[in-house]
Parts: structure tokens; C-alpha cells; sequence
């Protein structure tokens, strides 16, 4: 990467190639703007991210404290302030935090339709329109923040102090991208091999190095915490895996990422009976899953539909939506299938969808598939779909049962109550909470942990507490106690919203093409002046 200087260096020749014509242009302020612009597209954010998450990969192998974590963000001023944040709170640093998308909230929030269940009813394009989004908050953010530091440099040279300008300079020499690995998901590919071929394309080029994509069928697409999930045969999901690593491949972003999403543990149906050519083979292993009667000639009926398996007549249970009942208990053997066969056939990483959080279970499911491949790693849903202040509750509960302690003051099935919020028990519930992540990372083999949709809460959170106090009898007292006197406080950086969306970058623009002529917007009666 070039140093501030040598930008300036190879600006000013170019100029100088030029002749009298491009006397006006500052080679300087050329500089400025190629630092501010790092990232000339999609690709070149695809490739930069995948060698980060690709080392990070390799750094968890080596110590699961190392961890990776994201937050799911359905806009992009929510990215672009989370990564502001992250930068303000860990000493300028973005390792190991990345993006999540969630096709949840693309079908919630982003849906021309308006808002939408999670079944892949929405636009497909705006998956790959929200990565694009993010990616453009994003290298805004660090416009802003590079802008920003040029203004400082100038005033250290103004004022002729050399000591701040070097050291100025060698922040811009070093400045911390906001562009951070983002994990997208692509649902089931919004139709066959082809379709997620296309739609991986899109989404790589806007800038995703990492594609999650699900076992589910895709016109029966379900949210993984929702009933009614049905998943396809092996070798279908398979081709699809493909398809996206196809996409990566064709697009040089070599080592892009694949997580490969199993829905098995909740799904007990499948719409197809895969192809089997031998016994054990693939499509056998995954019918014989399937809940079966053994049945002779003399039972058949009009329309049967017959597997012969070892000799043996069987006739699966067929429902009337025309969909196959696997057996009931099946679903950790049949992720465990999944995930293993994922892995050996293109994917990078795995995730079980659960039905709640307890490392226990995870972890007993990640000791089998690390039997077959031992580097598996998991990417886990932290959702919000789980209670987890009962869940934990319940589970501390029930080893203190199990341990022979007197659990008697606690109703398990009231443990929500806030009258155990100061228990013992509650004490040690959010401990486990707190924990969790590295817990799990360190004793079931996650990787990265994400929460699909946790700005969809928070915004929602804070707009119901502002519109109770501003419609209330606090009036305006509610926007500026529970708003703007928190930013200031907190040191929020869009409490100066002009700025935030851009107007001293503008001022800098309109100063290099224009000179003295330029009409700027931060003078002395600009209200943001207020703020500091």
C-alpha cells in the first residue's frame, strides 16, 4: 500500500506529464481523493475481504479463542455506524468483526412488496442491491474519517507544527479500513443451480466474499426458525455449492467463502427420494432416513411409491402436500450428514440451524462431523428467535437438578419472571450468557458468531421509547434526554449529521475544482458548530 507521500509523488508526475493544462490540478488533493477512494468496486472489496476472513480462519484453528463475530445490518448507515463504533471502542481496530446479512430482514425491510415472511418471496437483485449498499456506507465512512485527518494535517502545517504533522501523516499511512468481510445469505439460491450461479455472481461483484446458502427447497423456502422446512437431497444442494464456488472462480476471487447451511435438525420433510445407484451410496444414506412402512405386492396401492432396499419392499410416508416424512429423531444424524458432506464436497464452513443455544448439544454434533473432517468449523446463529434469558435459566435449572441442589424456590416453567432477576440462579444464567460465545468457540467448534437481526430490534427498541417520551409529556425533552445529550455524551459521530453524510468531504471537492470561488456549507453559521 502506498504511503501518503508517494501518492502525492506519483500525482504530481502525472500532472507534470501533462503540461500547462493540469496546472490547476493539486497533485495533493488528487492524492487525497485516490486514499479516500481505496476501493475502486465490488471485486476489489471481494478479494481484500477474503484473504481477512481466510486468515482468520487459520488464526481460530490455532486458538478458538480467536473468534470471529458480526451483527446482522439491513441498511447502510446501520454498517457503516456499527464499524464507526467498533473503530471508537477497540483502539481503532476492526480484527474479527465482520457484517452478517440476513435474508430475513432483505425480506422484512427491503422488499418492494413491503414487509415479507422469510420465504424468498422478495427481489433476489436486493440481496446483492443491500451488499453494494453497505459497501458504499463503508468506504464513505473512511472518507469521512481520511478527510477528517487531511483537515488536521493542514492545521498542523498552518500553525507550523512539524511534530503533529508527522505524526498526522503517519495516521494516514496507517488508517484502519472500515471495510470488514461480510457473511450473505443467499437463501436456497432463489431457484436451481443456475439461478445461484447468477444471483453469486451479483453478489460477489457487489462486493461479498462469503455466500451462505441453505439445504431447503427453494420454492418451500422457510426462516430456519419456522416450521414447515423442507429439505433436498444431497447431491442437489451439492450442485449448488458448486455453482457458487463456479461464481467465485470466474470472478478471480479465488479463495472466496462457502457456508454451507444444514436446516436438518428442524425439517422432517423432503420434497424428493434421491437417486441411489448402490447401497450406501449418497441418495441411499439420505432415504433411508425417510419414515418408511415395509409393505409386500399384495399391499400396493394406485400411485405407490416404492423403495427397494436390501431385498425389502418399503413404501415411504407420503403426505397429501405430496411431501416425504423422514423419521421422527433423526434430525442431529441427518446434520451431521449434511455438514460432513458439505465440507468434503466445496463448502468452507458449516451451520446447524438449532432450536436453542446450548453448547452441549452443538458441541456433541461437531465431535462427529470433526470425526470425518477434523478442521470443520461452525458459523452459529445467536438469534433473537431464542428466549435466552429463559433458555439459560432452564438450563442452569436442570443441572442443579441434576447435581442434587434444592432448586425448590424456582418454577421452571416461570423462570422469565422477573421476580428471579435477582437470584442466584438468574446470576449464573446471564454468566453463561456472557460466556457463551466463548464457550462455544473454544468448546463446540464455532467459528463465528452472528445475530441475524439485532438492529431490527434495536430500532425498533429506541423508536418506541423516542415516540413515548416526544408524543408524551416530556415533549421535546424526550428527543434531547434520550437522544442528542446521550450522543454528545457518548461521543456519537453523526450527532453531526451534516457532516456524516458528507457535506465537509463536499466542502474539500468544491475547494479543489473551484479554488477561492468555492461556496463551502461549513462556515461560521453552520449550526453544527455547536457540537464542537
Amino acid at each position: 500500500m502506498s504511503t501518503y507521500s508517494q501518492e502525492i509523488e506519483a500525482a504530481a508526475k502525472l500532472c507534470d506529464s501533462n503540461g500547462s493544462a493540469w496546472n490547476a490540478i493539486n497533485p495533493e488533493s488528487v492524492a487525497r481523493m485516490r486514499l479516500q477512494n481505496k476501493f475502486k468496486n465490488g471485486l476489489d472489496i471481494a478479494k481484500y475481504t477474503a484473504d481477512i476472513m481466510r486468515k482468520d480462519m487459520e488464526a481460530y484453528d490455532k486458538d478458538t479463542s480467536k473468534y470471529t463475530q458480526s451483527l446482522g445490518c439491513w441498511h447502510g448507515f446501520i454498517g457503516q455506524q456499527k464499524m464507526i463504533s467498533i473503530k471508537k471502542h477497540f483502539e481503532g481496530k476492526t480484527d474479527r468483526r465482520y457484517l452478517y446479512l440476513s435474508g430475513w430482514m432483505v425480506a422484512a425491510l427491503r422488499s418492494e412488496f413491503g414487509p415479507l415472511p422469510d420465504q424468498s418471496m422478495h427481489e433476489k437483485t436486493s440481496v446483492a442491491a443491500l451488499i453494494e449498499e453497505l459497501y458504499t456506507f463503508l468506504r464513505q465512512a473512511d472518507a469521512r474519517e481520511l478527510g477528517g485527518l487531511f483537515r488536521e494535517l493542514d492545521a498542523a502545517r498552518e500553525a507550523g507544527d512539524q511534530v503533529a504533522a508527522k505524526a498526522i501523516q503517519n495516521k494516514i499511512d496507517n488508517h484502519v479500513t472500515h471495510v470488514v468481510p461480510i457473511i450473505a445469505d443467499i437463501d436456497a439460491g432463489f431457484g436451481n443451480a443456475e439461478a445461484t450461479y447468477l444471483l453469486a455472481k451479483k453478489m460477489i461483484e457487489a462486493g461479498a466474499c462469503c455466500i451462505q446458502i441453505e439445504n431447503q427447497v427453494s420454492d418451500e423456502k422457510q426462516c430456519g426458525h419456522q416450521d414447515g422446512k423442507v429439505t433436498v437431497p444431497h447431491e442437489d444442494f451439492l450442485a449448488k455449492i458448486r455453482a457458487v464456488r463456479y461464481a467465485f472462480l470466474e470472478l478471480g476471487v479465488d479463495n472466496g467463502v462457502i457456508v454451507a447451511r444444514t436446516d436438518s435438525l428442524g425439517a422432517g420433510l423432503t420434497k424428493q427420494i434421491a437417486v441411489t445407484k448402490e447401497p450406501g451410496d449418497l441418495g441411499d444414506q439420505y432415504n433411508a432416513f425417510l419414515d418408511c412402512e415395509e409393505v409386500s405386492e399384495s399391499d400396493l396401492k394406485n400411485g405407490d411409491v416404492i423403495i427397494n432396499r436390501n431385498g425389502k419392499l418399503l413404501r415411504p410416508k407420503r403426505l397429501a402436500s405430496n411431501l416425504f416424512q423422514f423419521k421422527k429423531g433423526t434430525g442431529e444424524a441427518r446434520c451431521i450428514l449434511d455438514s460432513v458432506t458439505s465440507l468434503q464436497n466445496g463448502a468452507d464452513l458449516i451451520w446447524i440451524e438449532t432450536e436453542k443455544p446450548h453448547v452441549r448439544q452443538i458441541g456433541g454434533m461437531m465431535d462427529e462431523i470433526r470425526k470425518q473432517v477434523p478442521d470443520a468449523k461452525l458459523v452459529y446463529n445467536n438469534s433473537p428467535s431464542f428466549n435466552w434469558t429463559l433458555n439459560f435459566r432452564q438450563q442452569v435449572f436442570d443441572a442443579w437438578k441434576e447435581e442434587g441442589k434444592d432448586v425448590s424456590a424456582y418454577d421452571r416453567d416461570n423462570l422469565m419472571s422477573a421476580e428471579y432477576d435477582d437470584t442466584e440462579l438468574s446470576k449464573v444464567a446471564d454468566d453463561k450468557i456472557r460466556t457463551f460465545q466463548a464457550d462455544a468457540s473454544r468448546e463446540a467448534g464455532i467459528f463465528h458468531h452472528l445475530i441475524t437481526l439485532p438492529t431490527y430490534h434495536t430500532a425498533a427498541l429506541s423508536t418506541d421509547n423516542l415516540a413515548k417520551e416526544y408524543f408524551g409529556e416530556k415533549g421535546m425533552l424526550g428527543y434531547v434526554e434520550g437522544v442528542q445529550r446521550k450522543e454528545i455524551r457518548q461521543g456519537i459521530a453523526c450527532v453531526k449529521h451534516q457532516n456524516m453524510a458528507g457535506s465537509d468531504m463536499g466542502d474539500d471537492h468544491k475547494e479543489y475544482f473551484a479554488g477561492e470561488a468555492a461556496l463551502k456549507a461549513a462556515g461560521k453559521d453552520n449550526t453544527m458548530n455547536q457540537f464542537g
